[in-house]
């Protein structure tokens, strides 16, 4: 992860960029180039959200229960964790051009494979292969943006690509639950295709094709024990029996196993030239209590992946109804995430924290008791949409830009995005062995967000570790 972050500002700028700003505008010759980055970005991040109003058909349709649904969330996000630091360091040696192209094509053959699977594997595996191609698109745009931008105008830039995934977040839901509803789960992979096709054609001529020369190694062996122990956790955390009512001889093994090469991958880290994730960031008390709450927040997003699933199975919601109540949430996270970011000059990270994680708390509670009525479904998705509007904005960059080293800014940004996804991860294996435990989906539903809830509060008393806004800003003026 490393690799791609650190390039990003220490790349200098291409041959013949402008670096001149029509008053408040970026430079009118960057807007192709930013329009091609984004269309990208947002078709990858589209696909991690327009399958949960689908999830119930995709049941259907493969013969799979409560416990296998999850993988078609954490098995993209596995992908993309394996994905990341093997695009991104290929994009340093090769150029960001042919490497983004790359990325695009894949996620696109996955997305014909998607269209045509006949089973639950081969579904699977097109999953797995449109996220290792989707997992390289955003690093690698982010790179490519510090090639064509100069600083001072960087941010805006990085801000306009990034706004994709606000605006995927509201349209995904409503586009699955459209699409399964009155045609099929397979045309929501349909447009992918063509969307493809445009963004590399204007790669082709807006991309710059700057390599950065980074020759490191690749960790390898960091890549794959990490894969390997967050596969045994996925495997054990879903076929888990929390009620002990099960047989739990075959996940506690996945689950052993899955510690031990999560042990090695720690030790093999210490050793590694270039780690997947540097354990030098964890000697800092606060950076490590920080990368902890992003894990927990990745888990509550977890949380949002079966909102549509649950109203389906209580109140038997068509797929379209289902996900327009989930698309409320990412309405309102979208429109929060900017008072939030404001709040953070105001309140300081710790107050911004410890409300976002309250208000979360108090959604998803609110949605465990409910979510069989779809008014006071709606109202906690209204709720939780603020939590994690507040959560989701600015407040851990916030405080690890602050804290990191200019030299390492970069690397530790880049690692909170590395701990979301396993956040991510772990609350979609946790509840898919949650729900897959119960009598019923409804039971099981109401079970999953009683924990998800319980996370958020673990969270929210976590927060209270943090510095105070004077603390922090004597820090960061250090």
């Amino acid at each position: 992860m490393g690799s791609v972050t650190e390039t990003v500002d220490t790349v200098q700028p291409a041959p013949g960029a402008t670096t001149s700003v029509a008053g408040h505008n970026l430079d009118p010759s960057t807007i192709p180039l930013l329009l091609t980055l984004g269309l990208g970005v947002f078709a990858g991040a589209l696909d991690l959200g327009v399958l949960s109003p689908a999830l119930p058909a995709l049941g259907i349709a493969f013969g799979v229960g409560p416990r296998e649904l999850p993988w078609i969330f954490t098995l993209y996000l596995l992908a993309n964790v394996v994905s990341i630091p093997i695009m991104t360091k290929l994009a340093d040696r090769n150029g960001r051009r042919p490497i983004y192209i790359a990325c695009v094509t894949i996620f696109a053959l996955g997305s014909l494979l998607a269209i045509f699977s006949q089973n639950f594997p081969m579904f699977l595996t097109a999953r797995a292969i449109q996220a290792f191609g989707a997992g390289g698109i955003f690093p690698v745009a982010t790179a490519a943006i510090a090639d064509r931008i100069p600083p001072e105008r960087r941010g805006a830039a990085l801000g306009l690509v990034a706004a994709t995934w606000g605006v995927a977040a509201i349209v995904g839901p409503l586009v699955g639950g459209l699409f399964t509803h009155f045609l099929s789960w397979h045309w929501i992979f349909v447009a992918n295709v063509p969307l493809a096709i445009v963004v590399i054609v204007m790669a082709r001529t807006t991309l710059p094709a700057t390599v950065a020369n980074v020759r490191g190694p690749l960790d390898v062996p960091g890549i794959a024990l990490l894969s390997i122990g967050l596969l045994g956790l996925m495997f054990g955390l879903t076929q888990y029996d929390v009620t002990g009512a099960g047989n739990n001889l075959n996940p506690r093994l996945w689950l052993t196993g899955a510690i031990v090469a999560l042990i090695a991958f720690v030790l093999a880290e210490r050793a590694a030239k270039q780690p997947v994730i540097p354990p030098r960031f964890f000697t800092d008390g606060q950076l490590a209590l920080v990368y902890g709450l992003e894990i927990l927040i990745g888990v509550l997003e977890g949380a949002l992946f079966f909102i549509p699933a649950a109203l389906v199975a209580a109140e038997h919601l068509s797929y379209a109804a289902a996900g327009a109540v989930a698309a409320i949430g990412a309405v309102m996270f979208v429109v929060v995430i900017p008072g939030a970011g404001r709040a953070l000059d105001v309140a300081g990270s710790r107050v911004v924290l410890t409300i976002g994680t309250i208000l979360t708390a108090a959604g998803l509670a609110i949605f465990a008791f409910g979510f069989a009525n779809v008014w006071i479904a709606i109202g906690a998705m209204v709720v939780a949409g603020c939590g994690f509007g507040t959560l989701l904005g600015a407040p851990t960059r916030y405080i690890v830009t602050n804290r990191a080293g200019s030299k390492e800014r970069s690397a530790a940004v880049g690692l909170l995005s590395v701990c979301l996804i396993l956040g991510q991860i772990l609350g979609g294996s946790l509840a898919g062995g949650v729900i897959g435990s119960q009598a019923t989906p409804v039971d099981g539903y109401h079970v999953a967000y009683l924990w998800f809830t319980g996370v958020a509060i673990v969270a929210a008393l976590l927060t209270f570790g943090l510095h105070a806004k004077a603390r922090e800003r004597a820090e960061a003026r250090s």
